[in-house]
């Protein structure tokens, strides 16, 4: 749609050729933006009620300069992922009302203020070396509109710390699961809550964890019935279904 194409929309809305409901879904159709190296969905959230997602990994930091200008134009929220520290130390020049964080690898721009809805979003870390996606899983999900808390450092091999903090996992509206080697985690929290579990393997783990595959399917095979899986390292992915759920389950 051309801009002359909306004004004319908006036009016939205005003079009441048009119902608001119509108009509605013929704005929810709305083009990209052609910037040369990428195709921005800035309507996105329109259809969606999630902005666009920048995905780092493969682009170069002048490309992510670019793609950024564009979003800040367009005035939403602004999530980048999987940014190594050079991307993002660029990204942090280039927009510094921006924030990197470097255990996440992510970096996040405000533009609008940010309404938490829906009930509390746990992200649960079974190691220390789990944290990098955990914490991915923790921003996407505060950028969404959650209200997050995080557990970390709970795994199986020490399973009393984890039930020292039961009272925790009961409150929860939706629970991410963060774990490698053999990914345990998920199948035990699984037995013990109510509320969705949505486990994340990570490619943390010895030879035989086969960077991920092991924790994977043991996930997959869980006997702890209704545990949702995403694929490793996934943890904007599962971020994202817990708000999907989230948002389904308000009032």
């Amino acid at each position: 749609m051309t801009p002359e194409q909306l004004k004319e929309l908006l036009h016939q809305i205005k003079i009441g050729k048009t119902s608001l409901e119509d108009g509605f879904e013929a704005l929810r159709k709305l083009p990209f933006e052609d910037i040369g190296i990428a195709q921005l969905d800035h309507h996105r959230s329109l259809r969606q009620g999630v902005p666009e997602v920048i995905f780092g990994e493969g682009k170069t930091s002048e490309q992510l300069r670019t793609i950024l200008t564009a979003m800040v134009k367009a005035g939403g929220n602004i999530l980048a992922t999987r940014l190594d520290r050079e991307k993002g130390a660029a990204l942090q020049d280039s927009f510094p009302a921006g924030r990197f964080d470097i255990d996440s690898g992510t970096f996040c721009l405000v533009q609008q203020s940010i309404i938490e809805h829906g009930g509390k979003v746990l992200v649960v870390c079974a190691g220390t070396s789990d944290l990098k996606v955990a914490r991915e899983a923790a921003i996407t999900a505060r950028m969404l509109g959650n209200p997050v808390e995080e557990l970390i450092d709970v795994g199986v091999a020490g399973i009393h710390r984890l039930l020292a903090k039961s009272d925790q996992l009961r409150e929860a509206a939706v629970i991410i699961v963060v774990a490698g080697m053999e990914g345990a985690l998920p199948s035990v929290i699984g037995g013990l809550v109510p509320a969705p579990v949505i486990a994340v393997p990570t490619s943390v783990g010895y030879g035989a964890a086969f960077g991920g595959i092991a924790a994977l399917l043991g996930m997959l095979t869980s006997c702890a019935s209704g545990v949702t899986v995403v694929n490793i390292d996934n943890g904007f992915g599962a971020a994202f279904a817990a708000h999907r759920i989230n948002r389904a389950s308000k009032p």
